[in-house]
């Protein structure tokens, strides 16, 4: 069962493909703080295992539910990556794709409002379950305990001497503790029964080494060590404390020392601080202030020994975009670290990217897994004829970079075929001239040049911006390089390998240093952070991406500029973990790079949480969704599945992030809990939450809206103010170099784009061409020299940006807008009565459609936007039919689009649509009362 839904903006919201088958201590510690967490609840809720929560023993048999390697889980979900391994696997069969059509809500916890409450909302968390208990991370920072059956609070943890870390990953759970962490570096362990703290400490060095700073990192704990990673900081550790006190026992640098020599288990021997080049004239060694941060938790192979850890780019000396002081590969950024677990010694290490200078660090969880594979499918990729198979310990590593490494667990090379390939270079950067890539891609590894065309919106998800790179549109529209645009200034500086085009194309890696160059996949793109999962049943790798393509050059904010108007989407795919190829893809049209992992049954079902707040339900073997929820708030975490009393679960935390839609994501706090036949329901009547505000999917210009009858309608190109008449103000490139940036203006306006000159600026005018060009529909593309003026009239309401041929990172933005026009009467409804009631009992039993009928106006000829406004939605409704017939607009809204956002009883809901008046856009509504039955 499918209920068909659409993206934000009424564009489809899946494209799908399916492809073929892919020592010493050192640290100070806070001693046992008394404060304690709040115990809530009655007798049934003591907390903690075993928390006589009234579940009576298992039923037999039930997978186990301890801490496991690459075990599928089973009755518990006791760690963030499911197992061990980050395998997110479950055992458990009970939920099917036959009965899916019954999986409803139980129960759902608004964990902020728990006492102590607060009001925060936003969380990146994932939960984990021991014993029926699951143990998450609340909004503010703390930690909660929450009975699995029932949703009620079984202890919350709020620190009072210290702050909490604000943003968190997860924690973690042994020795009858949950481990977590706070602000100031500390670690906390919590005790697991009563949320009182049994020890915190702020780790350091055996010498007081500072290891970075500790926040946001889930925690992992296995075999009485917890690890945690900081997150920040110029160098950055992980570190292995004793899970009974907290006590030191090995930390492990991303930045590594000068002269200390690394050798594998394979016999390679490396100084690993070396590969940063020189120390720098004032004697700063780039290594120890160049970030590497392990900002991701690790994996644990208890049968090898190993702790598996995963560094980030370098920024040091003097940015992550601008790499000329710290030539070499830079070693252990953008690297895979394997270390024995008990220890910290160091086995092997594998770099997905030497000398990164585009923040484009694999960092995701790193994902172990037991696997069959071809025996000719070695790293060098030979063999001939149907080869045989034998098993192999794998390890899967990338995560923005758009592709995936293989390998052996044991020794870190490659099991499925990786290449060396020869890069464009710039002498600048001392870039290394060849970057390792599997065999097998994920995902497009250029940016997509496409005609600007109202027919081709949105286009690929790939595709690229106009200008960047120097493509610029011709008359037709069609985006061609011109050789002569602002990029040749780079030319002098770049070295091209053999076969390459001669020119930059928006790809992989491509240089930069002073100029945008735009390319994919980006430092937002990717998997970024979130988690693989891996089936046993399937043998394919589920792998949640975003498309985001992103300008790097010096001095760029946020590790480069996410190009303003581009589409921000992204989806997940399958690939089979033997050979690396692509299964299927469902590009579900929302970012799913920053917290939206997947989990994997059994069962073949795969359950992934959007940031528009919806929980899906997948078909692991091809990608097609067969069930989806609405919470109400963005996720950014995980689901996780367990067993009580012989009854499988299924729960998200549905708490919202910002990355990367900003503030336009409706963020929360709640904690849901689905089972076959849930019989809870909000306050709606409905089982589901309202729908979320709308995403501002478009990359945003900078600055609030301006009234365009203030500033004549009109905007001056390539200028960040009105009136400031200076030579650092003429010509800019700023992103905001358009003035205003965002102009807001009614139907019917006619804007005129200026380059100004001396009758504007008599001291300092623009001295170069500068130009407006729309995209993507391609409305204009004016090329405009100092004094030059242009006109558009903007006939149709929309958002219209538009950005500069001389450099492309000035853009700006024209809203236009219609004022509704209110005709009271015209809305009425097929029945009065809307029957909303399901005969399962269950929200996925409401079907139906219910028909508005609204009398058309005389003159007025419908055009489009068709969608109902009601009391609870935050975003409106979209239609799913519309006809005109006798004078009538005859619209069909799905009533199980309707149901979570419309209260039970006599409600108003008020009809929007476009009209057309002698070739004229308005806006009419109209607005009826009905009679809501559930």
């Amino acid at each position: 069962m499918q209920r068909q839904r659409r993206m934000p903006g009424g564009r489809p919201r899946r494209l799908m493909t399916r492809l073929g088958l892919a020592g010493a201590v050192g640290l100070l510690a806070a001693g046992l703080v008394a404060t304690p967490a709040l115990g809530v609840g009655g007798p049934n809720h003591g907390g903690g295992p075993g928390h006589g929560g009234g579940h009576g023993p298992k039923p037999d048999p039930v997978p186990s539910a301890e801490l496991t390697g690459l075990e599928p889980t089973g009755a518990d979900m006791p760690t963030v990556g499911g197992n061990l391994g980050n395998q997110h696997y479950s055992g458990l069969t009970q939920i099917t794709k036959r009965n899916l059509d019954r999986l409803a809500p139980e129960w759902e916890t608004h964990v902020s409002a728990v006492a102590p409450a607060s009001d925060d909302t936003g969380q990146q968390t994932t939960p984990i379950v021991v014993d029926g208990v699951i143990y998450v991370d609340t909004p503010s920072g703390g930690v909660i305990a929450v009975d699995g059956k029932t949703g009620a609070a079984v202890w919350k943890w709020e620190p009072t001497e210290f702050a909490a870390s604000g943003t968190r990953r997860g924690v973690a759970a042994g020795e009858g503790k949950i481990f977590t962490l706070a602000d100031g570096d500390r670690v906390v362990a919590l005790d697991q029964a009563t949320g009182q703290q049994a020890w915190v400490v702020q780790p350091t060095g055996p010498n007081g080494e500072f290891l970075g700073n500790f926040d946001r990192v889930a925690t992992v704990y296995w075999d009485g060590i917890v690890y945690a990673h900081a997150a920040n900081g110029d160098r950055a550790a992980v570190v292995a404390l004793d899970a009974s006190d907290g006590s030191y026992l090995w930390h492990f640098f991303g930045g590594p020392q000068r002269g200390v020599v690394y050798t594998d288990v394979n016999g390679n021997s490396v100084d690993a601080g070396g590969t940063w080049g020189e120390l720098l004239p004032d004697g700063t060694d780039c290594a120890l202030v160049g970030g590497s941060t392990p900002w991701m938790h690790g994996a644990v192979d208890p049968e090898l020994g190993m702790y598996y850890m995963t560094f980030g780019n370098a920024r040091s000396c003097t940015s992550s975009q601008n790499g000329s002081l710290r030539p070499g590969d830079n070693l252990f950024s953008s690297t895979l670290v394997a270390v024995d677990m008990t220890t910290g010694d160091y086995k092997w290490h594998y770099q997905s990217i030497r000398h990164d200078v585009w923040d484009m660090d694999n960092v995701h969880p790193p994902t172990l897994a037991d696997i069959r594979v071809p025996v000719a499918a070695d790293g060098n990729g030979k063999g001939k004829g149907k080869p045989k198979t034998e098993e192999r310990k794998v390890l899967f590593y990338g995560s923005k970079s758009g592709h995936q490494f293989v390998l052996d667990r044991t020794n870190g090379t490659p099991v499925l075929p990786v290449v060396d390939k020869p890069m464009i270079t710039d002498s600048r950067q001392a870039h290394a001239e060849t970057q390792p890539f599997p065999v097998n891609r994920l995902l497009p590894e250029c940016i997509v040049y496409e005609p600007l065309d109202p027919e081709n919106i949105p286009g690929d998800p790939w595709r690229a911006v106009p200008n960047y790179n120097g493509y610029q549109p011709d008359a037709e529209g069609n985006l061609v390089f011109n050789p002569e645009s602002y990029v040749k200034a780079d030319e002098p500086f770049l070295t091209y390998p053999e076969g390459s085009s001669g020119h930059r194309e928006g790809c992989m890696y491509d240089p930069q240093f002073d100029l945008p160059i735009l390319s994919t996949t980006s430092q937002n793109g990717g998997a970024d952070w979130s988690n693989n999962a891996y089936s046993h049943e399937t043998n394919l790798v589920y792998y949640p991406y975003g498309t985001n393509p992103v300008a790097h050059y010096n001095g760029a904010a946020s590790n480069g500029l996410r190009a303003i108007g581009q589409y921000q989407t992204g989806g997940i795919l399958a690939y089979d973990a033997s050979t690396g190829e692509v299964a299927w893809q469902n590009h579900l049209g929302t970012d799913m790079s920053h917290g939206q992992g997947p989990l994997v049954t059994a069962t073949d079902l795969l359950f992934v949480g959007q940031i528009d707040g919806r929980v899906l339900a997948m078909d692991a073997s091809d990608g097609d969704v067969l069930w989806d929820f609405q919470t109400g708030s963005g996720i950014a975490g995980a689901p996780i599945t367990y067993e009580i009393d012989g009854e499988q679960y299924v729960a998200v935390i549905a708490a919202g992030s910002t990355n990367p839609y900003g503030g336009s994501i409706t963020a929360g706090d709640s904690l849901w809990a689905f089972k076959l036949g849930g019989d809870y329901r909000t306050a709606s009547g409905s089982q589901e939450g309202p729908d979320t505000s709308p995403l501002t999917i478009r990359r945003p210009v900078s600055g609030a809206a301006v009234d365009g009858a203030g500033v004549a309608n009109t905007v001056l190109l390539a200028r960040t103010s009105r009136t400031a008449d200076t030579a650092a103000a003429r010509d800019s490139v700023a992103t905001n170099a358009m003035q205003p940036t965002h102009l807001r203006v009614p139907v019917g306006t006619t804007v005129t784009f200026t380059n100004p000159g001396a009758e504007t600026f008599p001291n300092f005018p623009n001295a170069k061409e500068h130009c407006a060009t729309q995209f993507f529909e391609g409305e204009f593309a004016f090329r405009l020299q100092p004094g030059e003026s242009a006109t558009h009239t903007f006939d149709r309401a929309g958002e219209y940006f538009f950005n500069d041929c001389t450099d492309p990172r000035p853009t700006g933005k024209i809203e236009v807008v219609l004022t509704p026009t209110d005709v009271p009467g015209a809305l009425t409804f097929s029945r009065s009565s809307l029957d909303l009631m399901a005969r399962s009992g269950l929200f996925t039993g409401v079907r139906g459609t219910a028909t508005a009928e609204f009398a058309i106006p005389a003159g007025h000829r419908y055009e489009s936007g068709a969608v109902l406004v009601t009391p609870l939605g935050r975003t409106p409704v979209e239609a799913e039919s519309v006809k005109t017939r006798g004078g009538k607009l005859f619209v069909e809204f799905d009533k199980a689009d309707l149901d979570q956002n419309v209260p039970t009883g006599s409600t108003q809901l008020t009809l929007r649509a476009n009209f057309l008046v002698g070739g004229e856009q308005v806006q009419l509504t109209s607005t009826a009362t009905v009679t809501v039955v559930k």
